[in-house]
Order: structure tokens, then C-alpha cells, then sequence
């Protein structure tokens, strides 16, 4: 093609990020010491405790959340990462996967819930969401090396942008796909728009919203071998040497420590999201045949069953 109907975009946005790095990086150094901050935190009270410990903490969530058998199994696939050798680099992983996935939801649920409530908002968000979404992570690799420079907190940033679409999406999903009739009656009742969504609209939405969380949580995970890539360290930093060095055991220790992590958050994530009463029923029942959490009932689902039930002859 003609060189003069060429556009320099590219050029557009280096002049661009140029400018913010040259004027605002006080304050991206300030967003950099927090983000640091919470990283560290969260790193130091995953790493610094005994080993047997953090296992026992986190197999008790795992039983909280699903039961003995996802406790037992969770403690298992802990102790296995630990015989790799790979103990200090998966709570490393652990702590910026739960740190970037914290600022994702954060950031998504509010914005989903301002796009279910405002058309404009969400005509706004999608194309903007589309962008993060279909944008190659490398992309914004770049300017966040600039803003950030080397180090965990590239990482981070780039593990939010790209991880937060699907909490937007499918928080706005669940509060749409909330029953008319119900928050009507919240009104004629003389509810508040706040209370309403408080207490009618994010409950009913809840499954929703969870899938939504669950989804952050995995495309965090994902992007740990890229933010190894900008220095962030962990199971990701190892897989990226073992690439470097040909080093295929190097690689197979650190890449199935990664799927060990992702099965328990996944599964962990996923038990949160189902209903309360469902998850104690194989508890209650004791025989462990029905693993599988009920659906909620819909209220629609709920006000047909009760229309269907049989009047007793003589009542009125």
C-alpha cells in the first residue's frame, strides 16, 4: 500500500505514552508503592509461616467451602507442590494471583453493576471491554514496563486489565437477569434504589456474579507466565527460564504446580458461588453421594411450583 495513506498510530500512542510517563509518573510511582505494598503483605503472611501451616489453613477453607473430600484433596495437591520444591514460588503465584484478582473484582463488580443499571453506561463499557479482552497481553506489556518498570507490579497491572472483563460481563448479566415483577415490589414497598439493589437485586444475582469472580480468579492464573516475563517471579518466572534453558523438568515441576493451584481455586471459587444450603447437604447427609450443590430455585421457578401445589378440599 501507499506509503502516504499509511496512519501512525502506533506513533500516536508512543507520543502519547511518552507524555503520561514524562508527567504523571509521580503518580504512577505512588500507585507502584501501594500496589508493592499489598503484594508484599500478602506474600509475607503466605510464605512466612511453616509449610505444614499454610496447608492446614488453606485445606480448612477448602473443607468449609466443599467438604472433607475437596480438604483432603486440597491439602494433597498443596503437599505435592511442596515435594517439588516449588513451595516458595506457588504462595509467590498465590499472593499475585489473590492481589491482581482482589483489584479485578474490585474494579468489575461496580462497573457491572453501573452497566446493568444504565444502557449508556454499558454501550460505554462493552467496546472498552472488548478491547481488554481481544488486546494480545503483550500489548500492554509495554507501557506498563514504562509506567512501572520491571517487577512484580507490571504484572499485576496487566493481570488486571485483562482479567477483569468477565466480572463486568457477567455482573451485569445477573442483575438484568433479575425478575422485574421482584424489584417492583421492592418499590411499591418503598425501598430506596440502594436497598433494592442491597438486598433483592446483587442476593438474586449472586450465582452470577460468583461465576463471574471465578472467571478473574482463572485468567489471573493465566497470566502468570507473562508477568514472570517482566521480572514478577514465582511459578511463571520459572517457566520462563525453563524455556530459556531448554529445561524440561524445570518447566513440568513449575507447570503442574500451576494446575494444582488453578484446580483449588477454581473449585474453591466455584463452591462460594453455589447456594449455602446445597453445600451442607452431603455434610447433614453423610453419604457423599450428592457432591453436586442444587441450583437455587429462580423466584419465578418458585412462584410457579407454589401455584401448582394442591388446595386442600375446604380451605379457602
Amino acid at each position: 500500500m501507499n506509503e502516504y495513506l499509511r496512519i501512525p498510530f502506533g506513533d500516536a500512542v508512543a507520543v502519547v505514552v511518552d507524555w503520561v510517563t514524562t508527567h504523571l509518573g509521580g503518580f504512577f510511582s505512588v500507585i507502584r508503592a501501594i500496589v508493592t505494598f499489598f503484594y508484599e503483605w500478602v506474600e509475607y503472611f503466605l510464605s512466612a509461616p511453616p509449610f505444614w501451616a499454610v496447608v492446614i489453613v488453606i485445606a480448612a477453607l477448602a473443607f468449609v467451602a466443599k467438604g472433607w473430600k475437596f480438604g483432603l484433596g486440597t491439602a494433597a495437591g498443596l503437599l505435592f507442590i511442596g515435594t517439588l520444591g516449588q513451595w516458595e514460588n506457588a504462595m509467590s503465584t498465590l499472593a499475585l494471583v489473590l492481589v491482581a484478582g482482589a483489584v479485578a473484582i474490585v474494579l468489575s463488580i461496580p462497573l457491572g453493576v453501573l452497566a446493568a443499571k444504565s444502557s449508556l453506561a454499558s454501550q460505554i463499557i462493552r467496546p472498552v471491554l472488548d478491547f481488554m479482552q481481544t488486546t494480545p497481553a503483550f500489548v500492554y506489556l509495554i507501557p506498563a514496563l514504562l509506567l512501572f518498570r520491571i517487577g512484580v507490579v507490571p504484572g499485576i497491572v496487566a493481570t488486571v486489565v485483562f482479567a477483569m472483563a468477565p466480572g463486568v460481563r457477567l455482573t451485569e448479566l445477573g442483575i438484568r437477569g433479575v425478575d422485574k415483577e421482584v424489584v417492583e415490589a421492592g418499590h411499591a414497598f418503598g425501598s430506596s434504589p440502594w436497598r433494592i439493589l442491597r438486598q433483592i437485586q446483587l442476593p438474586l444475582a449472586k450465582p452470577s456474579i460468583m461465576a463471574g469472580v471465578n472467571q478473574v480468579i482463572m485468567l489471573s492464573l493465566s497470566m502468570v507466565v507473562i508477568a514472570g516475563m517482566v521480572g514478577a517471579g514465582g511459578l511463571g518466572g520459572d517457566i520462563v527460564a525453563s524455556l530459556n534453558r531448554i529445561d524440561i523438568a524445570l518447566g513440568a515441576e513449575a507447570g503442574i504446580s500451576v494446575v494444582v493451584l488453578a484446580i483449588i481455586l477454581d473449585r474453591m471459587t466455584a463452591a462460594l458461588g453455589a447456594d449455602r444450603r446445597a453445600r451442607r447437604r452431603p455434610l447433614r447427609s453423610g453419604t457423599g453421594r450428592d457432591d453436586a450443590p442444587a441450583p437455587a430455585p429462580s423466584t419465578q421457578e418458585a412462584r410457579t411450583a407454589d401455584a401448582e401445589q394442591p388446595v386442600p378440599v375446604g380451605a379457602s
